[in-house]
């Protein structure tokens, strides 16, 4: 058995040794491994202050004499000593707490197996008002005592230091803190056990820790010392193995590759800390409870869940409460936070610009357009965008029919210094490990909230080191913001949570009823995007136009033009030159330009209207399923190319969408879900707009 630790208490007078003992003795009288010792003091049993054993002059003389004492000293005309039986205790794996002096320590190194000293200490100025309190000495006896030097500690006694400048209960906490890291220190023991890429830490079940604080599906940090003073540390999921078996009460295993990668040898003294902390757990109930909590606390609880700390279901209710209530201040601190887990950019430029879309409308693949506009005015626009989630294609998916979107942090600098923007995928870019954890959790489970979006947003344009952020918001009947109240209200949340960490931000509530353009999935889009920039006939007025309204508010930002009907003005202009088209062609080298351009799939089925109707509606989503079913965005050459809008009378048999394909099996499977439900919805033939919705009866 491992021997117990012999914790000396020293400290000037007025630290509080006899309170911190106190209340160490009230919180560990019940625990076994501790034992409290009582000093031999040759004064009376009745004189006052702490608990002790009296003893005469003569027989504490006879103690010594006959080696009854682990240790004695002198102080104030008094002898004190410990009894030499403690060292039985100790030898049992009990702990003593004992009150000593510094003149003491040198005679315990070596006399006992484990020695450490906690040294209680406080500011001058507090030492002297306690002492003053005491009433037992004068202003000037005070300030000559704490002028004394106190004796130099022995060199090679391990010392813990507790800070007893604040309240007793500050205090005890410490201290106990101070004992409990002590405690908990085992001896490591390599396991011939392979856990491939897992590191596994193994605890016998009698465990001089308690298994019960280290057990379950979070991760503890295994940390020690090397020769050189290095600290060493690994995280590590606890296996429990049966007492008597493998490991001593006092020892913990490591695996082959967490005892190689820890690189202490066998034998050393390790320091296993149970995650998460409890601070971090505190803030973590907290938000639970619904109370707000700032950005240090998330820094500290979303540090401890992306390390592994917690273990999925206390994740999945922490993300639950969060997406309950968040206070603006909050979703502006996380957004903060969360951009301190990526590697930021940073421009040397007076204005770096950025767009950023709700998404939820198919087609609107407006970054394609507004990007070269502004690169061509001469603006920084180094934009970085998602893959296609639940869509038929993100903004990522069709740029990659052109380009490499896959940059590196030196390809997106090179290329913004060729071409003024980039269009480039933000997986690699301002990539998180907090979103990493979370969407692991929130998709599955369905969780999401407007709130968490917008930190999550912020943050990745923190993280890309822009200035100046554009933020489209579309809302209708199948969108994913289903009326304007709402865009409202996240507009005014971007927009102030933009302000509190920097950014100017301004957010844009659209008209999102239907799709925006005539192609669904990533080729289709891309050609809608090149009819745009080349001005041809058939460009989509819908895509041209919104391009063009935001493309003329991020140019209002620049002093020169400084209003958004200037912008609105010169980005026409830059369209309508070829300027733009240009910057187009000036990026897509940069990057990386595909071999061949993806055309649309030649696999094809034109789905038509089962009788003559106004079209109401036209389900987004719906639309955006059929789609994917034909394989978009992973198959960049299929999608939908729609062929009538809200608003057209069409007549029983006329083409309303043509499915793409690459594959027949991929095809076969978008047109049954076409025939089940096409996405459009019918009225009768010259209603008038605002009555669609409602006359609207019948699917085609």
């Amino acid at each position: 058995m491992r021997p117990g630790i012999l914790f000396v208490v020293v400290g000037p007078s007025g630290a509080g040794k006899d309170t911190l003992i106190d209340g160490a003795r009230a919180a560990l009288g019940g625990d076994g491994r501790f034992t409290f010792a009582r000093r031999l003091i040759t004064r009376s049993a009745d004189a006052g202050g702490e608990d002790h054993e009296a003893i005469g002059e003569d027989a504490f003389a006879a103690l010594e004499r006959d080696h009854g004492l682990l240790a004695s000293w002198r102080a104030h005309g008094l002898s004190y000593g410990l009894r030499a039986g403690l060292r039985d205790e100790l030898a049992r794996g009990r702990h003593v707490i004992a009150n000593g002096s510094r003149a003491a320590l040198e005679a315990l190194v070596g006399a006992v197996p484990r020695l450490i000293v906690l040294s209680v200490t406080a500011p001058p100025h507090i030492l002297a008002q306690r002492l003053a309190l005491r009433g037992r000495e004068s202003a000037e006896d005070i300030a000559a005592r704490l002028s004394r030097a106190p004796p130099a500690l022995p060199g090679l006694v391990e010392t813990l230091v507790v800070e007893n400048d604040g309240t007793a209960e500050d205090g005890i906490e410490r201290f106990l803190a101070a004992i409990d890291s002590a405690v908990r220190r085992l001896v490591l023991k390599p396991i011939p056990i392979d856990a491939w890429r897992d590191n596994i830490a193994y605890l016998p079940r009698d465990s001089i820790l308690g298994i019960e604080d280290f057990d379950g599906p979070g991760k503890v940090d295994v940390a020690g010392v090397d020769v050189a003073g290095k600290d060493c540390s690994i995280r590590a999921r606890i296996n429990v193995v049966e007492p008597g078996w493998l490991l001593e009460p006092d020892e913990i295993g490591l695996s082959r590759e967490a005892f190689a990668l820890l690189g202490l040898p066998a034998g050393s003294e390790i320091l296993l800390t149970r995650t998460p902390p409890q601070h971090s757990r505190d803030a973590l109930r907290a938000k639970i409870q619904g109370r707000e909590l700032g950005a240090a606390e998330y820094e500290m609880l979303l540090r401890d869940i992306v390390e592994g700390r917690y273990p999925e279901g206390e994740i999945s209710a922490f993300l639950v409460a969060a997406t309950r209530s968040l206070s603006d201040a909050e979703v502006g601190a996380l957004a903060s936070v969360r951009a301190r887990f990526s590697t930021p950019l940073h421009w040397d430029e007076p204005i770096v610009v950025d767009k950023h879309s709700m998404g939820g409308i198919p087609g609107s693949r407006i970054t394609l357009i507004v990007a070269p506009i502004v690169a061509a005015h001469g603006l920084a626009m180094p934009k970085t965008s998602s893959r296609a989630i639940t869509s038929a294609a993100g903004t990522a998916d069709a740029m990659e029919v052109l380009a490499k979107v896959d940059l590196t942090v030196d390809e997106v600098r090179r290329t913004v210094a060729k071409a003024r923007a980039c269009i480039a995928w933000n997986g690699r870019l301002n990539h998180s490990a907090v979103d990493d954890v979370m969407n692991a959790i929130t998709r599955p489970l369905g969780i999401d909230s407007n709130r968490w979006s917008v930190a999550s947003i912020i943050s990745k344009k923190l993280t890309a080191g822009s200035t100046h952020v554009i933020v489209d918001l579309p809302y209708g009947k199948r969108a994913k913001l289903r009326g304007k109240a709402e865009a409202d209200e996240l507009a005014r949340l971007f927009e102030t949570v933009g302000r509190s960490v920097g950014l100017h931000v301004e957010a844009y509530p659209t008209c999102g009823a239907s799709p925006i353009g005539r192609g669904i999935g990533p080729a289709l889009e891309v050609r809608d995007v090149l009819w745009v920039l080349e001005g041809h006939a058939d460009a989509p007025a819908d895509l041209r136009d919104k391009a063009l309204a935001f493309a003329g508010r991020i140019l209002a930002w620049d002093p020169a033009i400084a209003t958004p009907e200037r912008g609105r003005a010169r980005a026409e202009q830059l369209l309508s030159s070829g300027a733009a088209r240009e910057a187009m062609q000036s990026i897509v080298t940069a990057q990386g330009r595909r071999e061949a351009i993806v055309m649309p799939g030649a696999q094809t089925h034109t789905v038509r209207a089962r009788r003559a109707g106004t079209i109401g509606e036209i389900d987004g989503w719906r639309i955006a399923g059929i789609a994917r079913r034909a394989g978009a965005p992973q198959d960049k050459s299929a999608g939908i190319d729609l062929l009538r809008r809200i608003g057209d009378d069409v007549a029983a048999g006329e083409a309303l969408f043509v499915i793409h394909a690459a594959a027949a099996p991929d095809l076969q499977a978008a047109v049954a879900m076409a025939v089940e439900d096409d996405g459009f919805l019918l009225g009768g033939h010259g209603l008038p707009a605002e009555t669609l919705g409602a006359a609207a009866t019948g699917r085609v």
